[in-house]
């Protein structure tokens, strides 16, 4: 049975007779990749986007925080086509407290694509709406994003109410197996550990909840910051193929006492290698406690992921700074051999809490 949304996007007039929308299936998986793939590929021609990443946040786990559909053709009888790619697709993501974030793709060729893409847009406002409505908060911000160079993107993200909130710096540095042993020790009252595994491969609660509380109190003045309560983020971290705990780290600081507590998390993940780029590591999340800070805590735990990366094999670590933070976190990565590679910004839109639609006119 193929299902729609309750109250989906209203599409352009122009469309209606010829495309309609419809949820996602496992079968639509690689389609909508494809059509990400090309989306992304009209700025950076070697992009990748990972399948069973996708796959995850498609239909997997993911998923469920999610409200998403797909534009497709109509079947000569006017359902939804199941057997022809889409045309577009969309999704709004109840990512926290006052926080959606949301993401789209429109084939190039679309027609009336303006229109359409502003179709999807609203539909997500409404999303968000209801979504600021069942967490209990007066209004949501929408929070998407665009490469710097990606003018049509950022084109029809004006046009539907988002204004450019930040600017971050995606920088790599390369990883070379001598780094597997020359890497600095951290400073002295600061060590750097992988979270500790059961015999199961699971991590101890405790490190998952010290890593999280870490990192909630790190980003706690950050500008972009809001509240996610622990299954939320356990659920997100942690569903599908994204737990790779052998990835996660935690520094700790010596209290005057001998105590060692924790002062910094970073959980990263596998950087897939591309056409012109080997494997490498990918550091989601770093914080650094600000009890903690001047401590040398961000350069331990850098230290230590590039170490990782050097004795697995691998010949990067990637990462994302807010290049609009006073901290400077930029310069010490750059003093560290990262550089620039790519510059992205986020756009954002408030958007207010919407009542019930089966209580508003016309439901």
């Amino acid at each position: 049975m193929i299902r729609a949304d309750p109250f989906p996007p209203s599409l352009p007039a122009a469309l209606r007779d010829s495309f309609t929308t419809r949820l996602i299936r496992d079968e639509d998986v690689d389609n909508v990749v494809a059509l990400m793939t090309a989306d992304r590929r009209r700025v950076v021609p070697d992009a990748q986007v990972g399948t069973e990443g996708a796959r995850t946040r498609l239909v997997g786990p993911q998923s469920w925080s999610r409200r998403q559909v797909l534009v497709v053709p109509r079947a000569e009888d006017g359902s939804p086509s199941i057997d022809q790619p889409p045309l577009a697709w969309v999704s709004a993501e109840d990512r926290a407290a006052g926080r959606t974030n949301v993401q789209w793709f429109a084939a190039a060729d679309a027609p009336h694509r303006d229109e359409l893409v502003g179709s999807l847009l609203h539909w997500a406002a409404d999303v968000g709406g209801a979504f600021a409505r069942h967490r209990g908060v007066e209004e949501t911000v929408l929070n998407d994003g665009a490469d710097e160079r990606d003018a049509d993107r950022k084109r029809l993200m004006t046009a539907a109410g988002f204004t450019r909130a930040r600017t971050w710096e995606h920088m790599e540095r390369p990883v070379t197996a001598e780094e597997a042993t020359t890497t600095p020790e951290p400073r002295a009252g600061v060590r750097a550990r992988r979270v500790h595994l059961h015999t199961s491969g699971l991590p101890y609660a405790q490190d998952v909840r010290w890593v999280h509380r870490t990192l909630e109190e790190s980003f706690a003045d950050h500008f972009n910051s809001y509240r996610e309560s622990f299954p939320e983020f356990v659920g997100r971290l942690t569903s599908g193929d994204s737990a790779r705990w052998d990835h996660w780290w935690i520094a700790e600081v010596q209290k005057d006492d001998g105590s060692w507590w924790p002062g910094g998390g970073l959980v990263a993940d596998v950087m897939p290698a591309t056409a012109t780029a080997g494997e490498g590591t990918y550091l989601e999340y770093l914080g650094v406690h600000r009890s903690a800070r001047g401590r040398g805590v961000a350069k331990a735990l850098l230290n230590a992921a590039i170490r990782d990366a050097a004795e697995r094999g691998l010949t990067r670590v990637g990462l994302e700074v807010d290049a609009d933070s006073p901290t400077g976190a930029d310069g010490l990565y750059r003093s560290m051999g990262w550089v620039t590679t790519e510059v992205s910004e986020t756009w954002h839109r408030a958007v207010p809490a919407l009542p019930s639609n089966l209580l508003r006119d016309g439901q």
